[in-house]
């Protein structure tokens, strides 16, 4: 066999893979600790499209300036968005600290 062949056969099916992988997308929502509750209702509307969607969601608190005091009301938020979005996505992981952030991961819920 040709070994120009050989290689082009690879490269076509290395790309034929290439084509049937999923591509994963995140989408981020950012929070304060002290975010409203329209303000919050507005941004849970996006969350829910964005699963709808197919994409993962990350949320984060971002703590500015004295504001990582309020950490608990952080985790408390975070934990309300996953309890609003438990029917359309599971929680990857849950609120975690870092540095000023805190981050939760929300993946879609496969369609049945």
């Amino acid at each position: 066999m040709d070994y120009k062949k050989f290689l082009y056969e690879q490269k076509k099916r290395e790309k034929a893979l290439k084509a049937k992988a999923s591509k994963v997308t995140i989408k981020e929502i950012r929070f304060g600790p002290q975010t409203d509750d329209h303000d919050y209702e507005f941004k849970k509307k996006h969350a829910e499209k964005f699963l709808k969607d197919g994409a993962k969601l990350k949320a984060f608190v971002f703590f500015k300036g004295r504001s990582i005091v309020f950490k608990e009301q952080g985790q408390i938020l975070l934990l309300r968005l996953a309890q609003d979005l438990e029917d359309l996505g599971k929680v990857e992981q849950m609120p975690r600290l870092e540095g000023k952030r805190m981050t939760m991961f929300i993946a879609p819920k496969k369609a049945k």
